[in-house]
Order: C-alpha cells, then sequence, then structure tokens
C-alpha cells in the first residue's frame, strides 16, 4: 500500500488561516474587563456580560406539568425560553431507597438575577415536595439570543 502526501501550497493554507482570524474578529470581539468577559457584536453595538444569563433545569413527573410550568413561567417573564425534553430516567436517593423514574426535563433560559424568583415559584406549584432547580451561568454564546433573552424578561 502506498502512501499519498497531498502538499497544499504554503499561500493557500495562510489566506484559510487569515480567513478564520478576520471572520472571527468581524462578528465578535472579547475583552476581559474586571476579570469578567464581556462580548460585543459590533453590527448591534450589544455588550453581553459574562454570567448575565442562565439556563436552570427543572425536573418534572411528565410533559402537562411541563408544560403548565413552561407555559406560566414565560407569563411571568421569568424566562424567554423554556425547552422540555421528554424522555429522562432519573435515578436518586429518597427517603433512604434508591429510586428510578421517568421525568421531563426543563431547560430554562433567563437573566441570572430571576433565579431566586423562578426557584420559588417552582417550589410553590411543582408537585413534588423538593423540586430540583439548578442552574449554570452562560459565560458566551449567540450574542443577538443572549440580547433576546434579556430583553424579553425585561419588559413588563
Amino acid at each position: 500500500m502506498s502512501k499519498m502526501s497531498l502538499k497544499i501550497p504554503k499561500i493557500l493554507v495562510n489566506t484559510f488561516v487569515y480567513g478564520l482570524v478576520l471572520q472571527r474578529t468581524l462578528f465578535t470581539t472579547t475583552v476581559m474587563a474586571n476579570q469578567e468577559t464581556v462580548s460585543k457584536t459590533p453590527s448591534t453595538n450589544y455588550t453581553y456580560e459574562s454570567g448575565k444569563v442562565s439556563a436552570a433545569f427543572i425536573t418534572v413527573p411528565d410533559k402537562e406539568i411541563a408544560k403548565t410550568l413552561a407555559r406560566s413561567i414565560v407569563e411571568k417573564r421569568l424566562a424567554a425560553c423554556v425547552n422540555i425534553i421528554p424522555g429522562a430516567t432519573s435515578i436518586y436517593f429518597w427517603e433512604d431507597k434508591i429510586n428510578e423514574d421517568e421525568e421531563v426535563l426543563m431547560m430554562v433560559k433567563t437573566e441570572t438575577k430571576l433565579i431566586p424568583e423562578l426557584t420559588e415559584f417552582i417550589k410553590k406549584n411543582h408537585p413534588y415536595s423538593t423540586p430540583e432547580v439548578i442552574s449554570t451561568k452562560i459565560e458566551d454564546g449567540n450574542l443577538d439570543y443572549l440580547k433576546w433573552v434579556s430583553s424579553t424578561v425585561n419588559k413588563q
């Protein structure tokens, strides 16, 4: 079996790499400010501060409960969007025994400052006595989407 080598002219490689660098520079500029990442999209002049938006995760027993909670969360502007993801299998300790249940996962996109209010809403309206509400801050992403999340939850 013979080895085949492909020789790419150096000018093509350099042009390709330069194009990637230029593309990244045109679409998003990231700078460090007070040890936090700030991203800016030149076309909209929108600045995103790392961690301003969060994704919260909530499990519920079925799709109907997920839809009811999701609709209320969005109507109250506690979130811009809720994804309902069926088919999660949860294995966990509860009341000193291992349990296994089929659940539905809700992925909630909101501003970080609203997580405590979202948590209280879920605790009051969820069928479980100790509902799962966990969140993680979003460091970076599609700036247009992150701007939409913030503007949606801040409309009253």
